[in-house]
């Protein structure tokens, strides 16, 4: 093994079996788990974000999840750093072999934070300052964005007020344009990028079986311990499966609705999850649904490893 470490990826729509073949494999390998899910980073939002259950994370040490308040706000700068900290220094289970890091989870941009190496500017969100540029309207933001930073404005649409507010926050609090702090620095390690999908419907059916069973786990219960500890306008309670289980809870619709809505909602986000995802060449699909996925991707590691790793 010439290398310390390498880096196995496991990214795709929500619902197609992440966890279960990253539990797989972190067990065959003697590996441990960083999540990339930008919900599983709170403590108290479990079963909604179909956090690894404590069984589990008995079976394989898991990272990156429970790490923040849900009053807290987890940057994408804080993440990187936190996870590139990990995948560099956590200690393997064997002192003589050295075992890939898996980091796995729908959330396409920590995984690219990762991968790419993106370099992120280091300015946390100002509200006070968004809102006040926010109120000047996006015409005349536009215009000033465009006296400080000329780079910056040739990828931003005029009518994109979210980037553009972004662009001045930073330029505003750090001095410096964000072109000039943005960019990539790709890791120097190994990384084999695996991604799972499967057949629309199938999915679909694996959505609506998924919701059910959370809400059989108690989802609802956790929705209203939730409401009570932080407040019904906490904004997490405003993510998919939280808002619309908040709505039956207030008494505007049903739990059938809700569990409708939570499947409609899903499937559309796995749409757009599906979406990233493709655009990217370097990640290798397999279907999550075939009968011998787990064989099919052991298979692969292995190749990957004698073949990328060891020499």
């Amino acid at each position: 093994m010439t290398l310390d470490f390498s880096l196995i990826t496991i990214c795709g729509p929500t619902a197609t079996g992440k966890s279960g073949l990253a539990l797989y494999l972190a067990q065959r390998l003697g590996s441990v788990i960083l999540s990339a899910d930008s919900r599983q980073v709170y403590k108290h939002f479990n079963i909604g974000t179909a956090k690894p259950t404590v069984k589990e994370q008995e079976l394989v040490s898991h990272y990156l999840i429970d790490i923040c308040e849900p009053t807290d706000i987890l940057t994408l700068a804080e993440y990187q750093e936190q996870a590139q900290r990990l995948i560099v220094h956590l200690s393997t289970y064997q002192t003589n072999v050295v075992f890939p890091r898996l980091l796995v989870g729908g959330t396409g941009l920590y995984i690219k934070a990762i991968v790419k190496g993106l370099k992120i500017p280091r300015v946390g969100p100002n509200e006070k300052l968004r809102s006040q540029l926010a109120n000047l309207g996006q015409k005349q933001c536009y215009e000033m964005l465009q006296q400080v930073d000329q780079v910056a404005v040739e990828k931003i649409h005029p009518n994109d007020i979210v980037r553009t507010l972004r662009a001045l926050e930073v330029f505003y609090v750090s001095g410096k344009p964000i072109s000039q702090q943005q960019g990539e620095n790709p890791p120097n390690y190994p990384i084999l990028q695996i991604g799972l999908d499967c057949d629309v419907e199938v999915l679909g059916e694996r959505i609506r079986h998924r919701t059910e069973k959370m809400v059989e786990l108690g989802l609802v219960e956790e929705v209203k311990f939730l409401c009570e500890k932080y407040g019904e306008e906490l904004p997490l309670l405003d993510t998919l499966g939280y808002a619309e289980m908040k709505q039956y809870l207030a008494g505007d619709i049903s739990l059938t609705e809700a569990i409708e809505a939570t499947v409609l909602h899903t499937r559309q986000f796995a749409k757009r999850q599906r979406t990233w995802f493709r655009g990217y060449p370097e990640i290798e699909w397999f279907d999550g649904d075939a009968s011998n996925l787990l064989d099919k991707v052991w298979e692969r590691v292995q190749e990957w490893k004698n073949g990328k790793v060891e020499g």
